[in-house]
């Protein structure tokens, strides 16, 4: 393409029109970017996309506002005591069972497993040469929101949706896409930034003339789908995400009034979009079912959105005692029984309705420079998967192509030639709201190697992430945003609990600054690394008395 490059102050979005109403005067909202541009950047930026952009705002931005402020409210009423709990004022729907979702689109019949990760070229490629079915391409957790990182990811979606997708490497190694065995590649479900997160080098002008941030989900999920939805359908499958961090059906009835828009909008057929919400908000557990309904004519499936899940449980209630305090991250498996009723409530939500039911990901991963690490990774991995088989799962996450045979087998052996287990309605399950907020039969304790384990975690993965790398190995673990979190909100909670290890150490502010400065002396440094930085953002988020909603909230405004 020979368009010349964009500078970043051109408004290549609506033309700013302006109206006289009499008492004040309205412009034409439109959208700025601010960001610096690099090569074919163009291509996704087009006036026409911008043009689209700033209509989803216009229409939407208002809505999600209200919805982040109703966030604001359950939070505080949660800290004042009051427990979420199954709503009665949609108890009809609840009790309604004529209603079914949408279900599966072309492409997505068959989700045993599915490869998570981010959206640079070299990634991508590797996950669509994989072998798992579904590619979930992730512009959120796994993603460290640069300006780069979010064009890019947008180029190689473009690429890839067109059968253009290559890649070189600085060390000259040429990367293409050629799919599994039989040359099929993974259908791609693409997951946008959630509704609290936005995107700074794009600006939003509304009718006030009121400048602000361009929303991070609008951006994701407004470009990928103007610039690939028909392509896509052409090629056989269609416009499919994953709907991260939602607190509330009202959010999700958000997106379906998106998805509605954006369909007509493009003059293609109502109910083409599907989506397939992560439950990974204590508040969304309460929801799923209206969840479902909302979205019913666009949706696909639940997953259980595990570790997104267990910071939701300790942010919402941490300064609400010894009864929500949690013990080490190691012993918050998938088989305590507050996990338990979460996933069981899942899978019979998912399937009464029609809906597929995603398992989660397991944190382990293979070396392959380490025999014994990966014998470890793959035992842990087929355990956590035949669980998941057993119960009901349609399919499961992995976050790397050597633990797609491990899995897959797993399900294979539950599944055999059947695509799902939507059979499996599993009529059994009762779950109360007590199971779901019942953390003390977690059990375990806190110990002095787990504090050291969350500093350490949370330090390196945060330096990380401010390098542009949003999913890391450490200590052959997968940890992306959501690990992190789990990491610092419990050293938040333990400090503020004055809670005791095992070892008989009270968790206290200054003890912990002495641990934290011990794992910082010992890091391995490198020239142009961000360790001081991810020092500042992790006292800011772990050790201040205020304690903040994301990390990676205030840290993207500051350091990206």
């Amino acid at each position: 393409m020979n368009t010349p490059p964009l500078a970043p102050s051109d408004q290549v979005s609506t033309a700013t029109l302006t109206t006289n109403t009499g008492s004040f005067v309205t412009i034409e909202p439109h959208l700025e970017i601010t960001g610096d541009l690099g090569p074919r950047y163009e291509e996704i930026l087009t006036p026409e996309a911008l043009v689209f952009l700033a209509e989803l705002h216009d229409r939407f931005a208002g809505t999600r506002q209200d919805l982040l402020a109703t966030r604001l409210r359950k939070r505080v009423d949660a800290a004042n005591g009051r427990d979420p709990g199954f709503l009665t004022e949609t108890a009809h729907i609840r009790r309604d069972v004529t209603w079914q979702v949408a279900g599966a689109g072309p492409g997505l019949v068959d989700r045993r497993v599915e490869i998570t990760g981010p959206t640079d070229r070299k990634m991508a490629i590797n996950a669509l040469n994989s072998g798992a079915k579904v590619w979930l391409a992730d512009q959120e957790d796994a993603t460290s929101p640069t300006w780069a990182n979010v064009v890019e990811g947008q180029l190689t979606l473009f690429d890839q949706v067109r059968g253009q997708l290559s890649f070189t490497s600085p060390e000259g190694k040429e990367y293409a896409v050629t799919g599994d065995a039989t040359g099929a590649t993974p259908t791609i479900v693409m997951r946008p930034r959630g509704w609290q997160l936005v995107e700074k080098n794009l600006t939003f002008v509304d009718r006030a003339n009121r400048r602000m941030n361009a929303s991070g989900s609008l951006v994701d999920f407004g470009l990928y789908f103007f610039h690939n939805a028909k392509r896509l359908i052409e090629n056989g499958s269609g416009p499919y995400f994953y709907l991260p961090k939602l607190e509330s059906h009202l959010e999700a009835r958000l997106w379906d009034d998106i998805f509605s828009h954006s369909e007509d909008r493009l003059g293609i057929e109502y109910g083409t979009i599907r989506a397939t919400v992560l439950i990974e908000t204590i508040q969304a557990a309460f929801e799923m079912e209206e969840i479902l309904y909302e979205l019913r004519d666009h949706c696909a499936g639940l997953n259980a959105g595990r570790w997104d899940y267990i910071f939701s449980i300790i942010k919402t209630f941490r300064t609400r005692g010894s009864r929500f305090v949690f013990p080490d991250r190691k012993q918050i498996t998938m088989t305590v029984p507050i996990m338990r009723a979460y996933t069981e409530l899942l899978v019979s939500t998912c399937h009464r309705r029609g809906a597929y039911a995603v398992g989660g990901m397991s944190a382990f991963i293979p070396n392959r420079r380490d025999p014994e690490v990966t014998r470890r990774a793959l035992e842990a991995v087929a355990a956590d998967k035949k669980r998941e088989a057993t119960d009901g799962f349609d399919g499961t996450w992995v976050a790397h192509p050597d633990l797609i045979p491990t899995a897959q087998a797993e399900f294979d052996q539950v599944l055999g030639d059947k695509p799902n287990q939507l059979h499996r309605t599993r009529d059994e399950v009762s779950v109360t709201a007590a199971q779901l907020l019942d953390v003390a039969s977690i059990g375990g304790q806190i110990t002095e190697a787990g504090v050291h384990d969350n500093i350490k975690i949370g330090l390196r993965y945060i330096e990380s992430w401010l390098r542009g790398v949003g999913a890391a190995a450490i200590d052959n673990l997968m940890e992306d945003a959501a690990t992190a979190e789990i990491s610092r909100s419990q050293l938040w909670q333990w400090i503020h609990h004055n809670s005791v290890t095992a070892e008989g150490i009270r968790i206290d502010e200054t003890w912990v600054e002495d641990q934290l400065a011990e794992v910082y002396e010992a890091l391995e440094r490198t020239p142009g690394d961000r360790f001081d930085d991810a020092l500042e953002v992790f006292r800011a988020s772990a050790l201040e008395p205020e304690f903040p909603t994301f990390l990676t909230v205030g840290a993207y405004a500051r350091y990206l």
